[in-house]
């Protein structure tokens, strides 16, 4: 039986050469601190959260608490990959009891979502990939091992990695075609994908592009996609309140079909609800942007259609529900809750070409999904729910109303796509525990003296 290849805990890329390219491209970030520190200065002075963000992504910001046994830090950059290793991290606290975990991101929603998934453990900001930042991020933490989730690598984080014996894995991992070629030119350069001791991957197809960027083949592990995972989750009373206290704001009649548009970008906001409205006039809609910050500017263009959506943190605060209006979920953290109640759910960031977003959780949800025609960065779980017959594709605007007038008309065919995507996701199970499999043999230390 082959032995697996020991983790990388030295510096694989030694030398001058290496040295001054990394020296150069340090300058590189000096040089775009240099040129932006006025607007750094000015902005920090009057927005509190810049000048925080900035502090933390610089690590001047107070450090997590002192490590007392063995630590992993968990990254992943926004709120996809923190809610997307929540499966991970749940597993290693259950198996890894005397296990420290660490969880950062790197935007302001993902870490906001990060305190609400994992309330038990340290949440950090990643910092800028400056060596002297680096270095005393990784002071203060003290990890054993790094996690990266899906793909977040940084020439300087993954060297300091290397030579400070921490070994650095990849979990959920997948790699687009356009980030390959991207990848692939630069491989000789920077980032060394061979700094990385382990790529948990989603499936074949990302394996063979790692190995392709330099990863070596016995390091590179097809484990599935972790996502599926947290997707059916036990019922608690506190999510079960929160269902309820949604289902009283979101106000949908006595059967009153509720169509939802979720993780949209501009501007699918108001292209879904003008299609809607056409389509399904007695609907109760709701929109929930990808990126809540925008809220003000959705509704704006929403309003501009002829109708003034209402804010959920207004309903909150006791304004009374009108469910002819849209309803523009404007916080974080909601989105589980409301695909918990809808009938149809359309995708957003693939009527444009974002590439799509995870069309799982509504699946799981048991909703009728539907998206558009550019879903490039989830095209394995496009793909998925296509063959199963579990959802709907659209090409443009005019296709998602007829489409949207179509399942609203025929509760059958809803229910049978809601069964087979729910279906479709349960067979996806199992990832997590490969994945933990895999970190264990591989790179997860045992005890550290």
């Amino acid at each position: 039986m082959a032995l697996s290849p020991l983790p990388v805990t030295r510096d694989p890329s030694p030398g001058l050469t290496r040295a001054l390219l990394h020296a150069a491209y340090d300058l590189l970030w000096v040089a775009g601190l240099i040129v932006g520190a006025p607007y750094f200065l000015v902005r920090g002075l009057f927005d509190a959260p810049f000048r925080r963000m900035a502090l933390e992504r610089l690590v001047l910001a107070p450090p997590p608490p002192p490590r007392s046994r063995r630590r992993v830090l968990i990254h992943g950059v926004s709120v996809g990959e923190v809610k997307g290793c929540a499966p991970l991290v749940r597993l290693l606290a259950e198996r890894e009891p005397d296990l420290e975990i660490v969880i950062s991101a790197t935007t302001e929603t993902g870490l906001e979502v990060a305190r609400q998934v994992f309330p038990r453990h340290s949440i950090v900001r990643f910092p800028i990939d400056l060596s002297l930042s680096v270095g005393r991020f990784l002071r203060q933490v003290q990890p054993d091992l790094v996690v990266l989730v899906e793909l977040e690598i940084w020439p300087n984080f993954l060297r300091e990695c290397n030579r400070r014996g921490v070994p650095v894995a990849v979990v959920n991992g997948r790699i687009t075609e356009r980030s390959y070629r991207r990848y692939h030119w630069f491989r000789r350069t920077l980032p060394q994908f061979n700094r990385i001791s382990l790529f948990c991957v989603q499936l074949e197809e990302y394996a063979e592009r790692f190995r392709g960027l330099g990863g070596e083949p016995e390091r590179v592990v097809v484990t599935g996609n972790m996502k599926a995972d947290g997707l059916f989750r036990d019922p608690t009373p506190e999510r079960a309140r929160k269902v309820e206290e949604l289902r009283s704001s979101i106000g949908a009649k006595a059967g009153q079909l509720t169509v939802v548009a979720g993780s949209t970008h501009s501007p699918e906001e108001g292209w879904f609800v003008e299609a809607a409205r056409r389509a399904l006039p007695e609907a109760r809609l709701v929109v929930v942007p990808r990126h809540p910050g925008r809220a003000a500017d959705v509704r704006r263009d929403v309003a501009a259609l002829g109708v003034e959506p209402q804010f959920l943190t207004e309903l909150r605060r006791g304004s009374a529900v009108d469910p002819a209006r849209p309803l523009l979920v404007d916080t974080i953290g909601e989105l589980e809750a409301i695909y918990a109640l809808s009938d149809i759910v359309f995708v957003g960031g693939s009527l444009i070409e974002h590439g799509g977003q995870n069309m799982l959780e509504p699946a799981a949800q048991g909703c009728a999904v539907v998206w558009g025609p550019y879903v490039q960065n989830f095209r394995q779980e496009a793909a998925l729910l296509e063959s199963a017959g579990a959802c709907r594709r659209v090409a443009d605007r005019a296709e998602l109303a007829r489409v949207l007038a179509e399942l609203g008309r025929d509760a059958g065919e809803r229910e049978r796509m809601a069964v087979a995507a729910q279906r479709a996701v349960a067979l996806q199970k199992g990832a997590t525990a490969l994945t933990l499999e895999a970190l264990r043999g591989r790179c997860l230390p045992s005890e550290r003296a």
